[in-house]
């Protein structure tokens, strides 16, 4: 069952301490070997039956962990519990369409948003 990971626990600190992308990719290539850290975060994501959903601002974006199978009123209740009690609707659209498009506007200007109501189940 459980999936196992092998990693070098003092080589992931050791990476903590270079101060840089630059040098962290530079020590993996010298050793050549890498990082284990993306491939357990992953493996936890699954394994844990977790997704996420992201929220925009004017000023930030957001990442919010939930467990995959979530609607939408209960991923708004993950922000705050307030809006999972008020929740009509969520405005949504997919992170390929993002990147195909380029920017928040385009995708709008595309009409590729959506608006979902209470039983969406969110996807990652």
């Amino acid at each position: 069952g459980d999936p196992v990971l092998p990693l070098s626990v003092s080589f992931e600190e050791r990476l903590t301490t270079l101060g840089s992308d630059e040098a962290v990719a530079e020590e993996c290539k010298k050793l050549e070997t890498q990082s284990a850290l993306p491939k357990i975060i992953t493996t936890m994501r699954t394994a844990l039956n977790l997704g996420s959903f992201f929220t925009t601002g004017t000023d930030e974006v957001r990442q919010w962990t939930i467990r995959k199978g979530t609607k939408a009123p209960a991923a708004a209740g993950v922000i705050h519990t307030d809006f999972e009690k008020t929740f009509i609707q969520a405005i949504v659209f997919n992170y390929e369409t993002l990147k195909e498009f380029g920017t928040e506007d385009k995708v709008k200007a595309a009409g590729k948003v959506m608006t979902k109501g209470k039983e969406y189940v969110v996807e990652d």
